[in-house]
């Protein structure tokens, strides 16, 4: 079968020739794959730079971790990879696997699971997001900022503050349901002073950040009290785009009521990944079926991997490969 092989970590994905892959227990199925999105979970896996990359495969191994496919008997659906999924079949695991509703274009919702869950698992379960609550939400102007804005609207957030640094998207992400958008491409202290500005007028209950780095710093400097009794505000660290360290005070920490946490795979609970598949994507699947949810992508075919791979997608866009 055809297949994004990567022979050695670092290097680009091959389009090339690769043994299709056996379902080893009744737990697995084969199935043929239809659509696969690229994710940054996939390229630091291929790179070797996430933390959950495997070792070293001397006969390469197929991209993807997940991918919409068809089994056997025609239904189509979304499912996690044992095997990669970047090829044309994959062996996935029978309890994470959504059946599709059949109006969802399969591009479409190969896109959407790697956001929902880090937007919703960190909203839902991290946040505990409250009907009526203020969400800022720290590199909104990706696709998985852009999905988070639309999942906190369906969750019951009030007010939505974004950041990000595309100002010419910032209006896209009004229309999302975005009511304050705060450019980090001005001086440290504008940032500052109009987010501290905000946070007095309507105080800040969560952080969801894609974005780490300086800009993780300057926000935990507007939430930083002064010895008086200060909001409850539950800081979300989802990724880290712009840089994995920060400096982060004592003195911030002892001075408002504030609860740290991050969200991604091996901090996700048994019960709250069952919850993922059995409720969380099912219903994101459903709203996107009927248009409520956007969802931001560009397709490109599996024979030019290759080129792709590295490629920027402008404004936000998932990237599909369509097989």
């Amino acid at each position: 079968m055809k297949a994004a092989v990567v022979y050695k970590k670092g290097e680009l994905p091959k389009y090339a020739d690769f043994a299709e892959p056996i379902a080893s227990n009744e737990n697995e199925v084969l199935i043929s794959v239809k659509a696969v999105a690229i994710t940054n979970l996939d390229k630091g896996i291929a790179s070797g730079d996430h933390y959950s990359s495997e070792k070293e495969n001397q006969n390469g191994f197929i991209v993807g971790s997940d991918g919409i496919g068809i089994l056997e008997n025609g239904t189509k659906v979304y499912a996690r990879g044992i095997s990669g999924t970047i090829a044309e079949k994959a062996v996935v695991e029978k309890n994470r696997m959504v059946v599709l509703p059949n109006e969802i274009d399969g591009a479409i919702a190969a896109a959407m699971p790697n956001a929902v869950a880090g937007s919703a698992m960190a909203l839902r379960f991290r946040a505990g997001i409250k009907p009526g609550e203020t969400v800022l939400i720290n590199g909104a102007t990706g696709f998985t900022g852009q999905m988070a804005i639309q999942i906190a609207k369906h969750y019951g957030a009030k007010n939505i503050i974004v950041t990000g640094r595309n100002e010419k998207m910032f209006e896209n992400l009004k229309e999302l349901g975005a009511d304050v958008a705060v450019s980090l491409k001005q001086e440290d202290e504008s940032f500052v002073s109009q987010l501290k500005e905000i946070h007095k007028e309507t105080p800040i209950d969560i952080v969801i950040d894609y974005l780490w780095g300086k800009s993780a710093e300057l926000i935990f400097s507007v939430l930083k009290g002064n010895g008086k009794f200060t909001n409850k505000t539950r800081y979300v660290s989802v990724g880290s785009m712009s840089g994995d360290i920060i400096q982060l005070s004592a003195q911030t920490l002892r001075s408002v009521d504030l609860q740290l946490s991050g969200s991604g795979l091996g901090s996700w609970t048994k019960d709250e990944v069952k919850l993922l598949f059995s409720e969380i994507l099912p219903e994101m699947f459903l709203l996107a079926a009927q248009n409520i949810l956007k969802v931001n992508i560009k397709t490109v075919h599996l024979s030019d991997i290759e080129e792709i791979w590295d490629s920027e997608v402008a404004d936000g866009k998932r990237l599909v490969v369509i097989i």
